[in-house]
């Protein structure tokens, strides 16, 4: 999304965090006239009886000039039968004629911000037809969607349409259930200028003076991520991946004559790597990926195959990548779930945080800065309510929508473990009914369900949609023998939309010679007892030293007086689901452990060790009986 990349500081109760922060937030620059027509914010239902399949932009641009001259042609199949048609069009722009088969249409600019054009016939369901709006003006300047600025005394010409910026400067379909199929750029400019847009470029052609550039995207796209830049870019094409697919970069001069920003774009191809071992292959290998700089200072935004940037700072390189994924294949399905694009977009940021930019400590650094950041006001919930969707201080929220949102897929990892997550993950960026269309949360926890069994209902329940954070007080006495540790843990929380945060809780336990076990409370209620067994003499007990969970303020003391009567030992292991489909998780298991999976007549299958709150995967088996044997027990499953 628009990130702005600026670095801020937050006072604290007089105390200066000594994180540094990014900041996420968005300047409300939108006009209240988009939000009143968007009654919902996310479906204009007067364009929801159609499907738009492609759109062609045919324009007449000079980057001196802030103005647009040109046409949109709309191919359109209708789910209903139509007597007339909507598209979401500014009233700034002037619409001179729309033409249909040979003959121009009645139209009318409504003061809602949408162009509805009459057919002289109903045209009837599954018709696909056809028309072309032709228009001309100055786009509106208090929008900036459509804006001109300079670079070394050079105009640009450039772009930005998040979240209801598309409608200022061509007529389209904004909802957030249909993408546009395909769309075609066919723009003239001066032939000094290049233009930079979504998609594979086509053909550059010299006509006198003008230059003719075709671009074509044949993914589908969300009209907000529809953009071009044009300037007298330095074009650089080389190649990323493997197998190779087009990296095209095209920058302003001073910028390609930069050696140091040269290489942290070079750096791009690196996380591309990582992205794709983890996220599955780039979406849209077909065309390519690269960078288009633009006027808008201080922001940059993941413009489908091409992200429009103003800055090269490594993790915003990251985070632009990573929302080739979670944002433009998929798209949130409301801006309610806007997290979804960033949270997983700010997630991506950590990946490459922790495996390239930081050393380990700095990387904890980081995660306690974030935390610090999150968990400076203790309300704000991830998912944006309706109320809020007009505030784009909200709907864009640093805190909320981009780090608790990062913060939350962290734990969603935490949770799961990284073998299952990031499979979980792929299968997500693979359904069906999801890749290169919307989702909503309740189609990401689905999604989780399906690959792993897990239900995270109670997890999203208090950490999407409820508010604030935990704060946990953990009491400890290690046995006489040595043979166990006892643990008392509370929890109190920072705002009453959650009664309790149902996590898993990591314990560090460190031992008098230097030994060191880790271990996972399955935390289940206030002032829950537990008893562990241990082999050494404990000196002391860390709690969520990387930083696995969001919390704050949690203390961890040695209490001799702890009575440990109501402990729950940790020992009393069950296995779910059952029957399974692709993972078996053991509730209760404290400690690293052998297992062994045989069938009904006791011939072994698979064994290995398994983590405490990790899962053993069994997607491989045949359906069937099986025995699964750990810590000295057999649990009978079945493979579906």
């Amino acid at each position: 999304m628009k990130t702005i990349y600026s670095i801020v500081f937050f006072l604290l109760s007089h105390t200066l965090v000594s994180a540094q922060i990014e900041d996420y937030g968005l300047p409300y620059r939108e006009g209240k006239s988009h939000f009143q027509k968007m009654t919902t914010y996310n479906n204009n239902p007067n364009t929801t009886q159609y499907d738009l399949k492609y759109q062609r932009l045919e324009a007449t641009l000079d980057p001196a000039v802030n103005f647009i001259s040109g046409s949109v042609t709309s191919h359109f199949l209708p789910n209903a039968t139509l007597s007339s048609i909507y598209f979401d069009f500014t009233t700034q722009l002037n619409v001179s004629s729309v033409s249909y088969h040979g003959t121009n249409l009645a139209f009318s600019q409504l003061p809602t911000k949408e162009l509805k054009i009459d057919f002289p016939t109903a045209i009837s369901a599954g018709t696909l037809d056809s028309l072309t709006v032709h228009y001309s003006g100055i786009p509106d300047p208090s929008n900036n969607a459509f804006a001109v600025h300079s670079q070394s005394g050079i105009p640009v010409m450039s772009t930005l349409s998040e979240p209801y910026g598309a409608q200022d400067w061509f007529p389209t379909k904004q909802s957030m259930n249909d993408k546009i199929d395909r769309f075609d750029f066919k723009i003239t400019t001066p032939s000094t200028y290049s233009v930079a847009a979504n998609g594979k470029l086509m053909s550059e052609t010299i006509i006198g003076t003008n230059k003719l550039t075709f671009w074509r995207t044949q993914y589908p796209t969300a009209a907000y991520l529809i953009a071009f830049s044009i300037t007298n870019f330095t074009k650089i094409n080389d190649v990323m991946g493997n197998p190779p697919f087009p990296f095209v970069n095209y920058l302003y001069p001073t910028t390609a004559a930069n050696p140091s920003i040269m290489a942290d774009i070079e750096w791009t191809k690196q996380i591309m790597n990582t992205y794709e071992n983890l996220f599955g292959p780039y979406p849209f290998r077909n065309e390519k990926y690269g960078h288009m700089e633009f006027g808008y200072n201080g922001v940059c935004m993941e413009h489908q195959t091409m992200s429009s940037m103003s800055g090269w700072p490594r993790r915003v390189i990251a985070h632009e990548l990573a929302h080739q994924w979670f944002g433009d294949k998929i798209t949130c399905g409301a801006w309610n779930d806007l997290w979804l694009n960033e949270g997983f977009a700010t997630f991506g940021e950590h990946v490459a945080n922790e495996q390239f930019l930081m050393t380990h400590s700095e990387f904890m650094n980081y995660l306690q800065g974030q935390k610090n950041f999150i968990t400076y006001a203790t309300g704000g919930s991830v998912y944006v309510n309706d109320a809020d969707l007009g505030n784009q201080s909200v709907l864009f929220s640093g805190r909320l929508t981009y780090a608790k949102g990062g913060y939350v897929v962290r734990m969603m990892k935490w949770i799961l473990g990284d073998v299952v997550f990031y499979q979980a993950i792929k299968d997500y960026m693979s359904r069906p009914n999801l890749a290169y269309a919307y989702a909503k949360t309740i189609d990401l926890k689905t999604s989780l369900l399906q690959s792993t069994g897990k239900d995270f209902t109670e997890f999203f329940n208090q950490w999407i949609y409820g508010q604030g954070y935990p704060t946990y007080d953990i009491q400890w006495k290690q046995s006489t023998d040595l043979q166990s540790i006892s643990f008392k843990v509370g929890q109190s929380q920072s705002h009453p939309s959650v009664a309790f945060y149902t996590l898993p809780l990591p314990i560090k336990l460190n031992g008098s010679n230097g030994e060191v076990a880790h271990i996972v409370l399955d935390h289940q209620s206030n002032n829950q007892m537990f008893t562990i067994p241990t082999t050494f003499a404990v000196s002391s007990v860390e709690f969520n030293v990387e930083h696995q969970i969001l919390e704050k303020n949690s203390t961890v003391q040695m209490n001799a007086n702890l009575s440990t009567q109501n402990s729950l030992i940790q020992e009393d292991l069950q296995i779910y689901p059952n029957p399974a489909d692709t993972v078996i998780w053991i509730k209760g298991l404290n400690k690293e452990t052998d297992f062994v999976i045989t069938f009904a007549t006791g011939q072994q299958v698979q064994k290995g060790r398994v983590e405490p709150h990790r899962s053993i995967s069994v997607s491989h088996l045949e359906k069937g009986v099986y025995w699964l044997e750990l810590q000295n027990k057999r649990f009978k499953f079945i493979k579906r």
